[in-house]
């Protein structure tokens, strides 16, 4: 409602998130958490500033700091809501943590990185630099594996990059269009 972008964002990201998850050769269940997470990935954003979110320059570092509170935004707001879905949970608060240590909002590293929070951040990652942005133009698709190879075991768990490139090889066919919402049956 807030954000366009956001909700096809969102929306991509949970697809790839499904890919990558298939290709690692996940159950129904584990697979039905982490699409449920990966949609939800942001709904944080609804309590950070429009000024904030929409802005075409480069954010200060208290703008940075501010938008990077939508992870646990995102897990308060749910967190009642979704005691029974610990692991999408996991991946609305940690989907910005790093292998390194180095991420938000807790500075996990390695395996206290929930999985499924490791999983997403993969496909977000790659949605985010194949999208155009207020302050940047979209990277290619070639580019942005690249990245995705060079943040393997500091930023991304390898397994994940290894999925998403083994879920995604027709690079012709990325990135993945916007798919349309359904209705409420």
């Amino acid at each position: 409602a807030k954000d366009a972008y956001t909700r096809g964002h969102s929306m991509r990201v949970a697809n790839y998130s499904i890919g990558i998850a298939r290709a690692m050769g996940l159950d129904k269940d584990q697979i039905d958490t982490i699409a449920l997470g990966a949609e939800l990935h942001d709904v944080g954003k609804i309590g950070v500033s429009e000024s904030v979110l929409h802005k075409a320059g480069k954010l200060s570092d208290a703008e940075y700091r501010h938008i990077m509170e939508h992870t646990v935004i995102g897990a308060r707001i749910l967190g009642p809501l979704m005691r029974d879905a610990p692991g999408a949970l996991a991946i609305v608060r940690s989907h910005h943590e790093r292998l390194d240590g180095t991420g938000s909002p807790d500075g996990l590293k390695g395996s206290a990185i929930p999985f499924e929070a490791r999983l997403v951040s993969v496909a977000d990652a790659f949605d985010a630099m194949t999208s155009v942005r207020p302050y940047r133009p979209s990277l290619s698709v070639n580019h942005a594996m690249r990245e995705l190879e060079q943040g393997s075991g500091i930023q991304f768990d390898g397994d994940a990059v290894r999925a998403f490139q083994k879920a995604f090889t027709e690079h012709a066919a990325l990135p993945i269009p916007t798919p349309q919402l359904q209705p409420l049956r």
